[in-house]
């Protein structure tokens, strides 16, 4: 499929912290549930293996497969929404995580226009925005497909408001994991 007939978004976050430390915070419940509005990923964390993304009260956010893990450096998951039928009828999406001194984040459908893809962008905004622990954006993003965030611009955009905000991942900022 050609490049024009997908839909990618991509994201750079700065997070004060260790490869290590950020794997645990990706991979692990309890700190998934902290930084992910209590919602924790259920798998073994193997390649091949079935995952989903449960919320608090049991539903399921999101299933998929594990493509690749490269502890503490790569993850990739192939993903299907669950819970609003305009996502799922879109079909499987694919995230790349890479994590290193800047943590880039890629989410991509092989479909134009997606509206799955622009939902993820606008859910980095809205994880930005209920995140606790607040200071001064410092984030780079590029984007190619369907950014919906606040403010944005050929070369750059920002889903955060004026005083910044930090998240394990799909928000912006300078961040610490305690």
């Amino acid at each position: 499929m050609t490049e024009a007939a997908k839909s990618r978004f991509v994201y750079v976050t700065y997070i004060r912290t260790t490869p290590e430390q950020l794997w645990a915070a990706l991979t692990t419940p309890e700190f998934m549930k902290k930084y992910w509005f209590g919602m924790n990923i259920e798998t073994d964390w193997k390649t091949k293996s079935p995952w989903k993304l449960v919320f608090p009260d049991g539903r399921v956010a999101d299933i998929g497969e594990i493509v690749e893990i490269e502890e503490p450096k790569r993850l990739i998951l192939r993903w299907r929404n669950q819970f609003r039928p305009d996502l799922h009828e879109e079909g499987y999406a694919r995230c790349t995580m890479d994590i290193g001194q800047e943590g880039e984040t890629t989410h991509e459908i092989d479909k134009p226009d997606s509206k799955l893809i622009g939902a993820v962008s606008i859910g980095c905004q809205k994880s930005c925005r209920a995140s606790r622990h607040c200071s001064k954006p410092a984030r780079r993003c590029r984007q190619s497909g369907n950014c919906r965030a606040a403010e944005h611009n050929a070369m750059s955009h920002r889903a955060c408001d004026d005083n910044g905000c930090t998240a394990v991942v799909g928000a912006s900022g300078r961040a610490s994991l305690s």
